[in-house]
């Protein structure tokens, strides 16, 4: 029990008052003589013993009355929580990634939770309300309540872990207060195991909701498997949670126009190839029907007219192990020497290649620094009897330097595997025991900020990387080095000519950091954008004199194709899809959770809540009990005889 006034309870000292009172009114009797004794003894006892009980009752009777009266006036109160810190504080974590489409017992799951917080939440009461990509702080249901109606699917995905966090931060920092934390979602599992700690001054509510399905079929992949000189092979990889399904009908469709139409079985995962013709435009949209979750039903890519990168070597030695590599489908390649160079080229170039060149003249170091500060990549191969003031003269603008020549076999032994070069599918594994390329003779270089790419079995650089430019340590000719040889060598040039110019994929995944290159040169203050019927988006993006590099990440945000216009001309096509990480509707099991209110149902959280909350008043069960003593004091005093 608690007391809103506790300063009252001092007015208890004045039941010392009645006490006082009482113990100077009990006079003592007086003795009289008179001949039948023994009559008027037995009369005088009991008059004496049954005034001594009424005036003891009539003591505890006002006694009981002052300290009900005393204590209805300190207003006693009783609370699960402590009743008296009358601030209270509740965050709510609403999830609306796409997994809470899933359908529950009554509906959609993210529209039936919606429902059950404007009818549990007392609309005027001061609440902080988040989700995956909205944070309402200090507001109310009433004020939100549209909001919450409209609220969407996003694609943004916050873990449990993630949550809990943000939820901390829309609090107070008092501690006088009422902290109640409300996580509402399906908890999909990811790879974040859920963990809680125990605090003492927040409770914490989780709110399982359950899909009463958890079967759900989704468009997974696309990709390029193989090319003809008159058709390409599109596979498309399907997958499904839940038991398996016969003959599931996925659609091909360019623009609006149905143009493919097959059916799989599928059991886990399934896989199915479309043929297209090559060098044609194609805006595809891949789809099925699919009941419970509907963001991974259709799958946007296309496939633009081919662009080609431009590569351009300027020859110190035989380059035809270059050619080779860069063939004609990919590659615009132009071989010259150092006499012959035409330096008007280099604005349509996207790759330039110094191959072992003995020296390089100060008009070329000039000219490739500023080929390079507008976003072209840079290969450097030296000979075995460079110029060394030459080739430091334009190495210095990527933090490099050469020195002596080491005339010394080496091994080239380590990959970096995390580099981008490798990274993205060239390995199946880390290999550790392939037949190493080797060098007779290698630079000593000194470096500032370059990382290393490929490196000799004593840890030195082979092949260095600095921004856009990429610095080879040893001449490649065949008689300084057999990597001409090695399958190394593929990998390597072929994906530095790559990122020269990125080629806008098959699609992207939204939410994630995605960059391509446009082949155009635009005007002053003249800028492109993603345009998608009634969508019109303007990405970040950087012109150079050849290219212009586009970077997304939180836009867009609604899948499809996108059309990347100057003004009115269409340029190029992009698709962006939403990220498949939540169709496979597996859960977590919260039955472990033991600092942490665990329920299937939103009304029960609110109920619990609202019952540790609340507060009852005894004060008025104080006054019923003072009126009652003076009712009984009043017929002790008449009756009592």
């Amino acid at each position: 029990m608690q007391f809103k006034h506790p300063e009252l309870l001092y007015a208890l000292f004045l039941l010392l008052i009645p006490i006082i009172v009482h113990l100077f009114q009990l006079r003592k009797f007086k003795k009289v003589a008179f001949t039948n004794v023994a009559f008027l003894k037995e009369a005088t006892l009991k008059t004496r013993k049954s005034s001594q009980v009424k005036k003891w009752l009539i003591l505890c009777t006002r006694l009981l009355l002052l300290a009900a009266i005393v204590l209805a006036f300190a207003q006693p109160l009783t609370s699960k929580t402590n009743g008296l810190n009358i601030k209270k504080e509740t965050v709510i974590y609403l999830d609306n990634s796409f997994s809470m489409q899933a359908k529950g017992l009554n509906g959609e799951l993210l529209k039936r939770a919606v429902h059950d917080l404007i009818n549990n939440v007392p609309e005027n009461e001061n609440i902080s309300l988040f989700t995956n990509n909205t944070v309402y702080k200090n507001t109310t249901i009433k004020a939100i309540k549209n909001d919450l109606l409209q609220l969407d699917y996003t694609t943004n995905n916050l873990t449990t872990s993630a949550a809990l966090l943000k939820s901390n931060t829309l609090f107070s920092t008092t501690s006088k207060a009422i902290k109640n934390t409300v996580l509402i979602s399906d908890f999909q599992i990811d790879n974040n195991e859920i963990t809680v700690k125990k605090d003492s001054l927040t409770n914490l509510h989780f709110v399982k909701l359950q899909p009463v399905n958890t079967r759900n079929i989704a468009v997974d992949s696309a990709y390029v498997s193989n090319a003809s000189p008159t058709h390409i092979e599109l596979t498309v990889h399907l997958t499904q949670s839940g038991n398996s399904t016969e003959n599931v009908p996925i659609s091909l469709f360019n623009n609006e126009n149905l143009i493919a139409k097959t059916s799989v079985e599928i059991n886990d995962k399934a896989s199915t190839t479309f043929s297209l013709p090559l060098n044609e435009i194609v805006n595809g949209k891949l789809t099925i029907n699919d009941a419970h979750l509907q963001f991974d039903n259709s799958l946007y890519f296309n496939i633009n007219t081919a662009s080609k990168i431009n590569v351009l070597s300027i020859n110190g030695s035989d380059d035809s192990f270059l050619k080779r590599m860069y063939n004609p489908t990919e590659f615009n390649y132009t071989s010259t020497s150092t006499n012959q160079l035409k330096y008007n080229l280099f604005d349509n170039q996207h790759l330039i290649i110094l191959n072992e060149l003995n020296a390089i003249p100060n008009a070329l170091v000039s000219a490739i620094k500023a080929f390079t500060n507008q976003g072209g990549s840079l290969i450097v191969i030296p000979s075995k009897g460079i110029v060394k003031s030459t080739y430091n003269a334009l190495l210095l603008n990527y933090a490099t330097s050469f020195n002596d020549l080491i005339s010394n076999e080496k091994r080239i032994t380590t990959i970096n595997y995390s580099h981008p070069l490798y990274s993205n599918g060239v390995f199946e594994k880390q290999v550790r025991n392939f037949q190493y390329p080797k060098v007779n003779s290698f630079y000593n270089v000194l470096s500032n900020g370059a990382s290393k790419v490929l490196s000799f079995e004593d840890d030195k650089a082979f092949l260095y990387q600095n921004k856009n430019a990429y610095i080879f340590t040893s001449a490649l000719n065949t008689a300084n080095s057999n990597l001409k040889n090695s399958p190394l060598i593929v990998p390597t040039f072929y994906n530095i000519a790559k990122f020269s110019f990125k080629i806008p994929q098959l699609y992207y995944t939204i939410g994630e950091e995605n960059r391509f290159d446009v082949d155009i040169q635009l005007q002053q203050d003249d800028i492109l954008s993603l345009v998608n019927k009634d969508i019109n988006l303007i990405p970040k993006q950087q012109s150079f004199n050849n290219k212009v590099v586009i970077n997304t990440s939180d836009i867009p945000t609604i899948a499809g194709t996108y059309a990347i216009k100057n003004k009115a001309e269409t340029i190029a096509n992009v698709s962006y899809n939403y990220n498949r990480n939540e169709s496979n509707l597996v859960y977590s099991n919260l039955s472990n959770l033991n600092d942490a209110t665990v329920s299937h149902s939103i009304t029960e959280i609110f109920d619990t809540i609202k019952s540790d909350s609340k507060i009852n008043a005894l004060w008025k069960w104080f006054v019923i009990f003072a009126l009652l003593l003076l009712l009984i004091e009043m017929l002790i005093l008449k009756y009592f005889k």
